[in-house]
């Protein structure tokens, strides 16, 4: 994927979305250092309470991107507080391992498209005529190694982060001739709460690129100016997944299958 003009992180106003763990807030914490504003939106109101005592210089929002009228409560909120928002992240995610061969699945199986999906789109819709009236404005789209060679346990993470990664280019090429850019961070398999709440006694450090590291990427990657950010596995799949589809699809479920034993 070709570069476009690398957007500097410094000096910005930022919104993270599910920032409260994880990828999120990492990034915050590194994007809060280098004199940005940065507020954190996310789901519970104890966790955000506690990060704003840890993390004083951060502002948080209490929001829910799962339904159109959470994103347009905590965008509406959002712009009333902080004018200036020239950068998104849309980062909210969840991630569950679901057997759709069980008969009386009772999962509510739309939860991830309303979050992963759904809750993107929707902070786009609502943000973007407010980001295309700044000089120079980024929206970054978290999808995910998995989004170019799926992992069977995961079924409906796997499609939603396939979604965003189709959703960021054409997103990005019909702002083609406008002041906002559109980057995709596709993160490998992160040591994070997701990673370790989905694989269980499968998750060690070993298996997940430590999450300063991938924030080292994405902040390096969106100022060189790359629209995808692929670090370390993410990129072998992506690449795997041009030549030999099939085989790295077979390797990744014979790892996941082993595992679980």
């Amino acid at each position: 994927m070709a570069n476009i003009k690398g957007a500097q992180l410094t000096q910005r106003t930022i919104l993270i979305t599910g920032g409260s763990s994880g990828i999120g807030l990492e990034l915050a914490l590194r994007l809060s250092d280098r004199r940005n504003t940065v507020v954190v939106s996310g789901r519970d109101a104890v966790k955000l309470a506690e990060l704003k005592r840890q993390h004083p210089q951060l502002h948080t929002i209490q929001g829910d991107v799962s339904s159109a009228t959470g994103v347009a409560a905590l965008a509406d909120q959002v712009l009333s507080q902080f004018s200036a928002l020239d950068v998104v992240f849309n980062n909210a995610g969840i991630m569950k391992n679901i057997d759709l061969s069980e008969s009386g699945n009772n999962e509510d199986l739309c939860q991830e498209i309303d979050t992963n999906l759904s809750g993107s789109i929707r902070m786009v819709g609502k943000l973007l005529p407010h980001l295309k009236r700044q000089p120079s404005a980024l929206i970054v789209n978290i999808s995910s190694g998995l989004a170019f060679v799926p992992m069977f346990s995961a079924p409906i993470y796997c499609a939603t982060k396939a979604a965003i990664h189709s959703f960021s280019l054409s997103l990005r090429e019909q702002l083609r001739d406008s002041s906002v850019r559109v980057v995709e961070l596709a993160p490998p398999a992160v040591n994070t709460p997701l990673l370790h709440g989905v694989m269980g006694a499968q998750a060690s450090a070993q298996q997940g690129m430590a999450v300063d590291k991938l924030v080292f990427h994405a902040i390096a990657g969106i100022e060189g100016g790359r629209t995808e950010i692929r670090p370390g596995l993410a990129n072998i799949l992506y690449t795997m997944s041009r030549v030999a589809p099939g085989l790295m699809f077979g390797q990744l479920t014979n790892m996941v299958r082993k595992g679980s034993r």
